[in-house]
């Protein structure tokens, strides 16, 4: 798709103009701060749930447009601002402006990339049954304004349905969706109407009459335009769903370079990977044979065993913690706990400044499920104190009782206190928390995944390290298997996309080699074909996140405490990692130009 010449010199002139009045006052820094404000209200102007999301509240009655034209207008500003922003000399920048210019720029040529390469809009329907649940979801979810004006708004996007549901099918061209990613579409759209029922039905009785009758009306409207999607999706996407779920070779490496920021090749990044897997494949074994010989288990050891033969004395200690799981039912509760416990040491051992901000666990919602079996919801930049959701998906209800068991297994009480590390304390929640302490508001909108995933790998190993549950082994040796997951992400990542890795043997990769229970490895390859790239921001960003601490105890010397490291270090936001190198230990800001 190309940009009308009309249009685009109309943006351009106007840019063009708003610099010449700004280089008068103070030029360069003065133009990058005008640019970035056009940037940053093009983004909530063009996606109202993103603004609400993030605490916009000036868009809460409106919903997205996904049809021709808001793609070619979109396009048409973003390369506009692209124009603009390569005028201004980045030398002459501030260094803060320097590192959110680069954030800006890479931002708006994935942008345009997206549009006219990638072009995700015309296969992949998972970007439309999300939005409409989050338009609802970011409205109730929080008590971010008086709940009457939030249910008006709710209202109003409700109305919006029919028309988004009727944009969104005009888009997609079945014959280039993945069959995996409809039958996903599938099962999400259903969890919409819950979604409604749960947070919008339960305020009819307590509104004015006049008020209730319009948000009835608009959920009846809804839930009508939500049965026409699904039954779209199960008669005409699904049997019709011809696309190949694993990217071109060349679409892969482009996203693999904007995914994460870098000018590496997938290649560098799965040998670093394979080479880490051997290593941790050495420890593990090696503390299996301390937690074995513990119970007064020895088993047969040689300096001759195979690889296999050692893995399974891994599975062998592997099989104490899976003994102690949580039930069915138990999981939420199993999770509270860990939050107290991760929390608590976290404090006492002075590792990082914790947050004052309530974080809740809650079931994860239906519209969101199918792609990972826990998120951290963090409020928006523009929110402060508001609660971050910790949600955790339950086994679904058509499993048989030995998958069931199979993930429940996997996710271990000692696991969920991994997963908790991970996603909350003092994973994302701490890191998002931080983050969003800075004024500067393009840092969270524009937040890296591979600083943020890496942040929460890290935690996880620096937990260990500082002594978590420094009596428990088992507890180690959970924490290895978790990054052993983290490292074989990277690789699964890659040999979708790039190898044409079949499944048979991705699942032997998962399960042999990464020691995965069968929902867990399923759960994994289903998602390396739905999200591909992001699976390698988990190893990339830890790689970097341990090049980074490394680097600054080098500067720092004897004079280095980690607790003040890990504050200025996410005091930064989430960009990524080389930026906040540059920032932390007073080095040139890399440019991309």
């Amino acid at each position: 798709m190309k940009a009308r010449p009309f249009q685009f010199l109309i943006l351009l002139s106007t840019l063009l103009f708003m610099f010449e009045s700004a280089s008068c006052r103070d030029a360069p820094n003065q133009e990058f701060a005008t640019l970035s404000k056009i940037f940053l209200e093009n983004r909530f102007s063009e996606s109202p749930v993103l603004a609400t999301s993030l605490g916009e509240h000036r868009y809460d009655h409106q919903l997205d447009q996904v049809d021709p034209p808001f793609r070619e207008r979109s396009l048409n500003q973003a390369q506009a601002l692209l124009l603009a922003l390569d005028a201004i000399p980045f030398d002459s920048l501030s260094r803060e402006n320097q590192v959110d210019s680069e954030l800006i720029r890479h931002e708006l040529k994935r942008h345009i990339w997206g549009i006219e390469s990638l072009r995700e809009w015309e296969w992949n329907p998972l970007r439309y049954t999300g939005l409409p649940g989050n338009s609802i979801y970011a409205l109730l979810a929080r008590d971010t304004g008086p709940i009457g004006d939030r249910l008006a708004a709710a209202a109003a996007r409700c109305r919006e349905f029919p028309r988004y549901f009727q944009q969104a099918r005009e888009s997609l061209k079945p014959a280039l969706t993945p069959p995996l990613h409809a039958e996903t579409a599938v099962d999400q759209n259903r969890g919409i109407s819950r979604l409604l029922q749960d947070l919008l039905t339960p305020h009819l009785e307590s509104l004015p009459e006049a008020q209730a009758t319009d948000l009835k009306e608009a959920i009846a409207v809804a839930e009508a335009a939500i049965q026409d999607q699904q039954t779209w999706l199960e008669t005409q996407l699904l049997p019709n769903a011809r696309g190949n779920e694993r990217l071109s070779e060349k679409l892969y490496r482009e996203k693999f370079a904007y995914e994460l920021f870098t000018s590496s090749s997938p290649e560098e990044l799965k040998a670093q990977a394979e080479a880490r897997m051997k290593k941790l494949h050495q420890r593990m074994y090696e503390l299996s044979l301390i937690i074995l010989s513990e119970r007064q288990f020895s088993p047969q050891v040689s300096e001759a065993l195979s690889p296999e033969e050692k893995r399974g004395i891994i599975r062998l200690a592997l099989e104490i913690a899976y003994a102690d799981a949580p039930t069915r039912d138990g999981v939420v509760a199993a999770a509270e706990n860990s939050l107290a416990i991760t929390r608590d040491f976290i404090i006492e051992n002075e590792l990082i400044t914790m947050p004052d901000d309530p974080v809740e666990i809650i079931v994860m919602p239906e519209f969101r499920r199918g792609v990972s079996l826990a998120y951290c919801d963090a409020p928006g930049p523009l929110e402060q104190s508001q609660k971050t959701f910790y949600a955790v998906s339950p086994p679904p209800t058509d499993w048989t009782e030995k998958q069931v068991q199979s993930h429940l297994r996997e996710y271990n009480h000692r696991s969920l206190h991994v997963l908790t590390i991970h996603e909350a304390t003092p994973g994302h929640f701490v890191q998002l928390a931080h983050a969003n302490q800075n004024p500067n508001i393009l840092r969270s909108i524009l937040g890296s995944g591979t600083f943020i995933e890496g942040w929460a790998v890290y935690c996880e190993m620096m937990m260990v390290e500082q002594g978590f549950l420094a009596d428990d082994p088992l507890m180690e040796l959970i924490v290895l298997k978790w990054y052993l997951r983290d490292t074989t992400n990277a690789i699964i990542d890659q040999a979708v996309h790039l190898d044409g890795i079949s499944e048979e043997e991705a699942m032997s990769l998962l399960m042999d080699q990464a020691f995965q229970e069968e929902r867990e490895a399923a759960g994994k390859y289903t998602r390396a074909r739905l999200s591909s790239a992001q699976l390698s921001t988990y190893f990339a960003g830890y790689v970097e996140l341990i090049d980074l601490r490394e680097a600054a105890e080098a500067a720092q010397g004897d004079q280095f405490d980690l607790k003040a490291y890990h504050d200025r270090a996410l005091s930064y936001g989430s960009p990524p990692t080389k930026f906040v190198k540059a920032l932390l230990l007073d080095r040139p800001i890399p440019s991309f130009r």
